[in-house]
């Protein structure tokens, strides 16, 4: 932990530009680039409804509302949107953003996750989050934050997985969409991120996948084994 941050720099805010990984990369959001296939990819039926329920937007079903969001995303610094592109096919299939971005105290996150069935629950939605996450303790900042719907058990399972540690519910937090929001929180910190990115590295490496696509080890039995050094 810092006991003395009396020299503390800030961090640098995040810049609008790629993000390279081994099996995605994050691209700026640009309606001209991506807007077709991210299109494809936000309003296939199979699932929709749930993949928009805790997100400040209804469905995207109508090319009309896609475009407009679109547009408005790619001129946003915060949030900073990135669509996930497949570097196998050059196809956009999800979108995702950091947001909240404080570099004067070291603070950001990740959040607007839509990863669409091309996307969700495969190795490169993992490497997504993980991206993400390198960069800002890379750029210098202390604190990773992945805030959710306390009733949205998939993204605090997911939160979990990824190696976020649990902090707590902010009971009516939020309204949106006609509801209430308590919002549970979750974060990485700087320092346990040299174990947990070792973790991340040791789960995405080709070696840990069978010829099926099947995991050797599972990223939550590597973040364990990190943690207990």
């Amino acid at each position: 932990m810092h006991d003395d941050l009396t020299n503390f720099p800030g961090a640098q805010p995040p810049r609008r530009e790629p993000i390279h990984g081994r099996y995605i990369d994050l691209e700026p959001i640009d309606p001209t680039v991506h807007g077709d296939a991210l299109f494809s990819a936000v309003s296939a039926p199979d699932g929709i409804e749930e993949r928009f329920r805790y997100l400040p937007q209804t469905p995207q079903t109508e090319r009309s509302d896609f475009d407009s969001w679109i547009a408005e995303a790619a001129t946003s610094s915060d949030p900073l949107f990135f669509a996930v592109v497949d570097r196998s096919t050059g196809r956009a299939e999800g979108r995702q953003a950091l947001m909240r971005i404080d570099a004067a105290n070291g603070v950001m996150e990740i959040g607007h996750i839509l990863w669409g069935p091309g996307l969700a629950r495969t190795r490169s939605a993992t490497e997504a989050l993980f991206l993400c996450a390198d960069l800002a303790f890379a750029s210098g900042y202390r604190r990773f934050e992945w805030k959710c719907d306390d009733a949205n058990a998939p993204s605090k399972m997911a939160a979990e997985r990824f190696g976020f540690t649990f902090e707590g519910v902010f009971r009516q937090h939020l309204v949106y969409k006609g509801r209430n929001r308590d919002t549970a929180w979750f974060s990485i910190i700087d320092s346990e991120w040299p174990a947990l990115r070792s973790a991340y590295e040791q789960w995405l490496d080709e070696a840990n996948f069978d010829a099926e696509g099947g995991q050797r080890q599972s990223l939550r039995e590597l973040i364990a084994a990190a943690r207990r050094g």
